[in-house]
């Protein structure tokens, strides 16, 4: 559920389009995202949304009558850009060929 609508989309994307949404509301920042949906005749379609600080998303099991929708890029996309909001620390050197400490204590 999403601004008062539904859109139905698969799991996967799902989980993706909310761990996204934490990243940017954690980061302060907003971005409009595009996701594939099934539409209201069962055809399928794309949602543009946007994400962010203020978004109230909600994700529910819905009775989906068919396939479950799956696009790999998208989920992809939306983790790539995550990672990008929460860089993880690197060292130069690997810690065992550093030198170890000698305590002066």
């Amino acid at each position: 559920m999403y601004a008062g609508s539904e859109l139905l989309t698969g799991d996967a994307i799902a989980a993706a389009v909310m761990r996204y949404s934490k990243a940017l509301a954690d980061a302060d920042a907003a971005e409009t995202i595009e996701i594939p949906v099934v539409k209201a005749d069962g055809s399928r379609g794309a949602a543009t949304i946007l994400v962010g600080p203020a978004s109230q998303i909600v994700a529910v099991d819905g009775e989906g009558s068919g396939d479950e929708m799956e696009d790999p890029e998208v989920v992809a996309g939306l983790d790539e850009k995550t990672r990008r909001l929460h860089p993880v620390a690197r060292t130069e050197e690997d810690p065992d060929t550093v030198d170890d400490w000698i305590s002066e204590y």
